[in-house]
């Protein structure tokens, strides 16, 4: 017997017209499963409860876990990426691509050379400020979308926090999505974020499936259905391939010395 179709968004790529939207960060949040399934498919393992509304991802060694957790409260961190020395945290409507942009480096060996964050965005067009104590600051030329790293006044700990805020008109501000990371977080994990976040390209949305349609704009010549599709199994295929090249690079390359006084034994040779 096969299962009855259910309308539901899991439907999707086929369930609507879709558009190429731009900028990409201000296109609400998109498909999960382009973060989640990318995970999967480099060999992270899904721990969760099903009959709960979560994902709780956890990676090969358990080293990282990644928990998307749909909360009520339009501030809380739905997205929620930790290990044992870091933690990031960040809101539901953050582009999924650019959520894709740090957990894909997770798939990646660490590069050698460390990364500074701010001539990436003022390569990108985004102005960076630095006060007195340390505190660095970029914001975006549309003068709602900021970046910073800032510590407190009491305490030599600093945090990176990035955010699209839209002003209400009455002085206030009314918070569209928000990412966090504590200063511990491997600089190249935000440097994904930060090239995803400031990548020109368009990301596919539904018609009007955006939350605020005067921020973005949307054409309908963008790929459809089957054309989504397949390139979301590329994407899962090249995150299998990048994880196996990420283990063989991580794997010892050199025998364990045999321990002193050990005989070894030569291997017989076949007639």
């Amino acid at each position: 017997m096969t299962s009855p179709y259910i309308a539901s968004r899991t439907q999707d790529p086929w369930s609507r017209i879709w558009c190429d939207t731009t900028p990409r960060h201000l296109a609400g949040p998109g498909d999960p499963r382009h973060v989640t399934q990318a995970l999967r498919a480099g060999g992270w393992k899904n721990i969760g409860d099903p009959d709960f509304p979560h994902v709780v991802l956890a990676s090969p060694d358990y080293r990282h876990s990644l928990v998307l957790e749909p909360t009520p409260d339009a501030y809380g961190a739905w997205w929620r990426i930790t290990s044992g020395d870091w933690h990031a945290a960040l809101g539901g409507n953050t582009p999924v691509e650019i959520i894709a942009g740090f957990t894909d480096a997770l798939l990646r060996p660490p590069p050698k050379a460390g990364q500074d964050i701010w001539p990436m965005l003022q390569k990108a067009g985004w102005t960076v400020e630095r006060d007195e104590r340390n505190n660095e600051r970029a914001r975006h030329p549309d003068g709602i979308t900021t970046m910073e790293r800032s510590g407190g006044l009491d305490s030599d700990w600093f945090t990176w926090d990035a955010e699209v805020a839209l002003p209400t008109g009455l002085g206030g501000q009314h918070r569209l999505w928000s990412a966090y990371f504590d200063d511990r977080t491997p600089r190249h994990l935000i440097a994904g974020f930060v090239t995803a976040l400031t990548d020109p390209a368009p990301v596919s949305r539904g018609r009007y499936d955006v939350p605020h349609n005067h921020l973005v704009k949307q054409v309908e010549r963008g790929a459809q259905g089957d054309q989504l599709a397949a390139a979301h199994d590329a994407r899962l295929k090249a995150a299998r391939t990048t994880a196996r090249k990420g283990r063989r690079a991580a794997a010892p390359t050199t025998r364990p010395a045999s321990a002193p006084g050990a005989v070894t034994t030569p291997t017989a040779r076949g007639r």
